[in-house]
């Protein structure tokens, strides 16, 4: 367990919790290195061994690009490919090991809960399950993968928040950046995919390396 060394013994009284869903609430990242190779051939993409793929946890969408030279409108193809290869495979995806236990606490105090992602709704909701999902009160889904500080800010209106009394978890640097810009506490969680050490430089609220790490802030 590491907080950030900026986390102080008192936290903000969080009314809100903005989860993303692939790597954060959903255990999506081995089942995404299961079907890279049907990737690689369908979108002529390198092939890497397993160890390569881990070395793309520690760089952001941006250097994958160039490194590979994908453009950004085949970045979005795949995103469209795996989000349909998710739901015909749906079963194979479960909540990350943990985090039932974030979701029955929070939501026994009564915190609000959302989802801002770029997966479809309806995986998500599969993979939450009609009892947790029925506790979310704002579903952003279909989100750009270049940002999502103007859904940030609509779950925020949506649920009458103001932005310190948000708490926004994800496994990407580009939400980080979404969620300092729209003046929202980040966790970063590291059973995503993205490296623990590629937040440090951006400062986040707290790093949590288990699901139960998060409670410390309730």
């Amino acid at each position: 367990m590491h907080f950030m060394a900026e986390l102080s013994t008192t936290h903000p009284a969080y009314q809100l919790v903005i989860f993303d869903f692939d790597g954060t609430l959903a255990d999506s990242y081995p089942w995404f290195l299961s079907i890279f190779d049907e990737l690689a051939i369908r979108f002529k993409l390198p092939r890497l061994e397993k160890s390569a793929l881990e070395q793309l946890r520690k760089v952001d969408i941006h250097s994958i690009s160039r490194e590979f030279k994908i453009p950004i409108w085949k970045m979005v193809r795949i995103g469209s490919h795996v989000q349909k290869e998710m739901a015909s495979q749906i079963e194979n995806i479960r909540l990350v090991d943990g985090m039932q236990k974030v979701l029955d606490t929070l939501i026994e105090s009564g915190i609000k809960l959302a989802v801002v992602s770029s997966n479809d709704e309806q995986n998500i909701r599969q993979v939450l399950g009609p009892r947790n999902a029925a506790h979310f009160e704002v579903f952003e889904c279909g989100v750009s993968i270049f940002g999502k500080k103007a859904k940030f800010e609509k779950v925020l209106k949506a649920t009458s928040t103001q932005p310190n009394q948000a708490l926004c978890l994800g496994d990407e640097v580009r939400d980080l950046k979404s969620a300092q810009q729209a003046g929202i506490a980040f966790g970063a969680v590291t059973w995503g995919y993205t490296a623990a050490e590629m937040f440090h430089a951006h400062s986040p609220y707290a790093i949590f390396d288990q699901p139960e790490e998060i409670l410390a802030l309730f």
